[in-house]
Order: structure tokens, then sequence, then C-alpha cells
């Protein structure tokens, strides 16, 4: 065997061993999710309060604020809405599976798209995807190594989709009738986690958008990221809580680290239940 071949089998059983531990890594918290999908979860705001380390404080020490809906200046925006996040098939299901399972997240973003669609709002999609040259970066950082690794998002060719329906990289199944509708912008990809790579802020502004309902996946990765890189470029957010989701590793539970900033920094945190009411009342 050459220096290089051998090089190469060693990559490639690293990234084996790599996209098994990743894996590995969720199989307790899947456990504990299906649990909790047993005894019945909903996404009412009194069962969802019931988990009791995502409850709303009894005693509020920051401002109570809002974001009103201006159909004419509201978007809803639905970030990586993929099969590798919200499928058990998905590549990222074995750490995100017990979170998205959790809150229901697969169903409240359909209420969504429902709601959004039947109040003609316009609906925006910041998807994920990575392209053969991306998988040459030099520089990479921890959860970037561990999405290459496990081949997540991955796309062979930025303009050929053979081989992309059902993979991971692919819409959720029940979102393509609204995806696909011919009226959804779907901007160029991001690239690691926040818009500052893709056309979502100018495709908002020339449509005449600065107020955005946001959801999607994943919350203190691209959700959170997103949010930030709005309100920094003058948007108001209203994040939808229960329709966003994150890992739980030994690290650490990625949903409740991004709950906590978007009650620090968003405009408004909505429960579903909320924000499809007032989309079907322009409110």
């Amino acid at each position: 065997m050459t220096t290089s071949e051998h090089n190469r089998r060693e990559d490639s059983d690293r990234k084996d061993l790599d996209r098994r531990d990743f894996l590995n890594r969720g199989a307790v918290g899947i456990a504990a999710g299906a649990t909790a999908a047993a005894v019945g979860l909903s996404t009412s705001h009194a069962n969802a309060a019931g988990l009791s380390a995502y409850a709303d404080p009894a005693n509020p020490g920051l401002p109570q604020i809002d974001m009103e809906i201006d159909p004419d200046r509201t978007a809803l925006v639905v970030v990586d809405p993929q099969i590798d996040f919200l499928d058990p098939n998905g590549v990222a299901w074995g750490v995100v599976g017990e979170s998205v399972t959790e809150h229901r997240v697969v169903d409240n973003l359909e209420r969504l798209f429902i709601a959004a669609k039947a109040a003609d709002m316009p609906v925006v999609i910041s998807p994920h995807y990575y392209f053969p040259q991306d998988h040459k970066w030099k520089i990479e950082g921890t959860l970037e190594r561990v999405m290459h690794s496990i081949g997540m998002f991955n796309r062979a060719d930025p303009l050929d989709l053979n081989g992309f329906e059902g993979s991971g990289a692919d819409w959720m199944p029940q979102y393509k009738q609204y995806i696909n509708d011919g009226k959804t912008i779907v901007c160029s990809p991001h690239k690691v986690y926040g818009p500052e790579q893709n056309d979502l802020v100018l495709q908002l502004r020339k449509i005449g958008m600065d107020k955005v309902i946001l959801a999607g996946m994943s919350s203190n990765l691209c959700v959170e990221s997103h949010m930030r890189e709005l309100l920094e470029t003058g948007f108001e957010v209203a994040v939808v809580r229960d329709a966003t989701a994150g890992a739980k590793v030994p690290e650490g539970d990625g949903y409740l680290a991004a709950l906590i900033n978007f009650r620090m920094v968003a405009n408004a945190v909505w429960w579903t239940d909320e924000a499809v009411n007032r989309m079907s009342k322009g409110a």
C-alpha cells in the first residue's frame, strides 16, 4: 500500500469512527425522547411549561416586549427544514431526535407553513448544503467538523440534483407541497450557522420585509445565528420556541442554551399556537 493510499484509508476510517461516535452519543437521549413521546407530550403552553427546565420564569427580570405582525412587512423564515435534522433516518437524529420529538417540531413547522400560506405571508427558506468543495476546508469549528464527518447536508454538485431526492439534504416530504409551490423563496445555502454568506437578507429586503417569524433547526446553532444576524441588520424577530429543537450531548442541552438567549435577545418568543393565531389575524 502506498503512503497516499494509507492516508486515504486512515481518513476514511477516522470519518467512520467520527460518525459512529456522534450517533452513539445520542443513543441515551433518544431513549428518553421515546419515553417522553409515549406519555403524549403536546404543544400547548401548559404542557410545554411542564418541561420544567424550559418553563418561563415566574417572575421575569427582563422587560416583556412583543412584536406585532404587519401583513405587508412580515415573513416566515424557516431554517434547515431538511431530512438530516428532522427525520429518524437523518444523520443528526441521534442527538437532536429527543428534542425534536419533545417539542413536536415536525408538526409545528407544518402548522406554520399552513398558516403562512393561508395568510398569503411570504415564506423564505434558508437551507444548509455542503458541496464537494466544502469538504476541502482547512479551517473547521467543532460542529463543522462533525457535520462534514457524518456527511450532513451533502450534495454531489451545486447544479446537478442527481441523488438529491430523498437524501439528507432534501426537504422533509410533508413540507414539499409548501416549499415547491412556486411562491416560496429558497435562498442560496448558508454554510456554517448564520445567513451572512447567503442571500436571505437581500431576499427579505427586496420584497420589503423588516419583520421575521423565525423557526427551524437547530435552536442554538443556525436558528440563533440567524436571529442574531437579522437583528444586527435591522429586522424585528419573533422566534417560535416549539418550532425548533437542539442537540442533547454530554456538553449540554442546545435547546435550553438557545431558549435563554431567545428570551434575552429576540423581539418576541412565541409558541406555535400563538404564532398561528397571530398569523391568521395579521396582528
